[in-house]
């Protein structure tokens, strides 16, 4: 327990580092992925295209690289400058958001298409067609994979350390420099992520049994 008690500052930064990547990033992927996803099975041709497109770009390019471009291209453009832990963000949102769009489009095709037909049929627009009637029973049927997805955006925030993030993928070098065992300093990040995990697996049987009794 020294490793922990011994180096507080350390462990909470880096808990708090993490923690910031997967729900900052978790909200962008939600929130991208519900309008990526609404635009894959849109009526509209140039939205479907766009959606495709931007779904077959970026979930075919490796995350390292997307954290690549935001941390070492993102400066060169001269936009507002961003530290580098919302750059993180924004790296593991945008690459997140097409498997939350491909989980959405796969959840909308449950929908009887006879509501969505009833709905435009009593002159609501597509927007509220979604919104209102497909959207939120989609929402039911991909609880399970959904969490996958935010589960393995969890993971993935250990990306950052190789870009100067300091969270929990990053900490064992930081620990090594204080003379801390390395394989205890990686034994103690398993356990909190699997714990983490553990608490993401909680909120699905939460959810699918909160909606189930709704049904």
């Amino acid at each position: 327990m020294d490793v922990i008690f011994g180096n507080l500052d350390l462990w909470g930064t880096a808990v708090r580092s993490t923690l910031t990547l997967f729900f900052g990033g978790g909200v962008l992927a939600l929130v991208l992925g519900i309008i990526v996803g609404a635009a894959r099975v849109s009526p509209v041709p140039i939205a479907r295209a766009v959606g495709t497109v931007y779904v077959n770009l970026i979930r075919n390019t490796p995350l390292t690289l997307v954290f690549f471009f935001f941390i070492f291209g993102y400066p060169q453009l001269g936009l507002p400058k961003l530290s580098t832990t919302v750059l993180g963000i924004l790296a593991i949102g945008i690459y997140t958001a097409t498997y939350v769009a491909e989980v959405l489009r796969a959840g909308i095709s449950t929908v009887p298409v006879g509501q969505a037909e009833a709905a435009r049929a009593i002159g609501l627009p597509f927007g509220q067609v979604m919104t209102l009637v497909v959207l939120p029973q989609a929402f039911r049927s991909v609880v399970p994979p959904m969490m996958s997805v935010f589960i393995a955006l969890l993971k993935n925030t250990t990306v950052a350390a190789g870009f100067s993030v300091l969270e929990l993928g990053a900490i064992r070098s930081y620990l090594s420099e204080r003379g801390e065992n390395a394989l205890v300093v990686l034994l103690w990040v398993a356990v909190i992520f699997v714990a983490l995990v553990m608490l993401l697996s909680w909120l699905q049987r939460y959810l699918e049994n909160k909606w189930r009794i709704a049904r």
